[in-house]
This record gives structure tokens, sequence and C-alpha cells, in this order.
């Protein structure tokens, strides 16, 4: 089962030796994960500075600098992995070392069926 681990937390309680000692963990956890055939894909995300949010309301799209809700959190990172569990992705989140100043969100990804792509036909 696929699972999207999100990492929440607040930007400011990282010193900048904690922050890369924490990327240093996060990416060996990640090469295991890999190795084991479980990691998908993951990666930090950039600060929260340097979002930009769209919301579409009568055909009219709003865009704005900044994260879509004021929080203490700020979503920072993501982890997607296939396991045979929710027991499985808990013990995973439970070893990042976000875990211990934030948040680990862990969210069953919903399976879409296949799409096949039909070949293009031409009209007369």
């Amino acid at each position: 089962m696929k699972y999207m681990l999100l990492i929440y937390g607040a930007e400011s309680c990282w010193t900048d030796d904690e922050r890369t000692a924490c990327m240093i963990e996060s990416m060996g956890i990640s090469q295991e994960l890999q190795e084991q055939g479980k990691l998908i894909s993951s990666a930090p995300l950039h600060s929260i500075t340097t979002a930009t949010s769209i919301r579409v309301r009568e055909n009219q799209r709003q865009i704005t600098d900044g994260p879509f809700a004021e929080t203490t959190e700020q979503l920072g990172g993501y982890y997607l992995i296939d396991v045979d569990n929710l027991d499985e992705a808990i013990a995973i989140a439970s070893r990042l070392p976000p875990a211990k100043k934030g948040t680990v969100e862990i969210r069953p990804l919903f399976p879409l069926p296949e799409i096949k792509e039909e070949p293009l036909k031409l009209r007369n």
C-alpha cells in the first residue's frame, strides 16, 4: 500500500546545524528504504516564504504569495512509500528526525484505476 508521509514543523525550530544533521539522517533513511524497494520519492521543500497559492473562483484566478493557511507548523517535505500496511508506515514515520520536533502525518494514497491510452482516431 502506498502512503505519503507529510512532514510538518515550525521552520524556526531548527538551527542551521540541526537542519543539516536532520537532512543527513533523513537521506540515510531514504537510502535504506530505497534499497528495500519501499521508497518511491522524498524531498524537502523550500521555505514557506517561497510559496505561491492559487484559488479559482468564478473562473477568476486569485494568486497570493505565501501558504494557503496561517499555521505554526508548515509543510516542509514528504516521503512517498510503498509498504505492506499502516503499522510499517508508522514505524518508518517514527524514525524520521522531524517527528522529534514537529509532526509526520501519514496518509494513504487513493488508488486510481489505470487509464489506458487509446490511439488517436482521425475523423474523415
